[in-house]
């Protein structure tokens, strides 16, 4: 299997650690759907401001959400290119694992 590049490696484990937390994953199933404000955001999940912010700024240095300002309100939505590659990424990888196991010799 070709060795993703440090920098495509980083950007994938930032990803992946973004994904790993309950309300950045409940942001973004909120954002497939399409562009959201920040005050709906809050409202449907019921968190503080402040703490909707903290996961935001994650998931936006993950470059898995964009950010668009609006007067005082930021609405938010799912970067898709960030999305299919995360499943492409995963896809390569479940394919490289069948390869692998039909060709692994047992131990022992």
């Amino acid at each position: 299997m070709k060795q993703p590049r440090p920098k495509k490696l980083a950007r994938a484990v930032a990803r992946y650690r973004a994904l790993g937390d309950e309300t950045r994953l409940r942001i973004l199933h909120l954002l497939v759907g399409g562009e959201v404000c920040v005050c709906d955001l809050a409202a449907q999940l019921d968190i503080t401001q402040p703490l909707l912010s903290f996961h935001l700024k994650t998931l936006r240095d993950a470059d898995l959400v964009r950010a668009r300002r609006d007067g005082r309100w930021t609405h938010y939505s799912v970067d898709p290119g960030a999305l299919e590659e995360l499943g492409g990424s995963l896809s390569a990888l479940v394919r490289e694992h069948r390869k692998r196991s039909t060709l692994a010799v047992k131990c022992c």
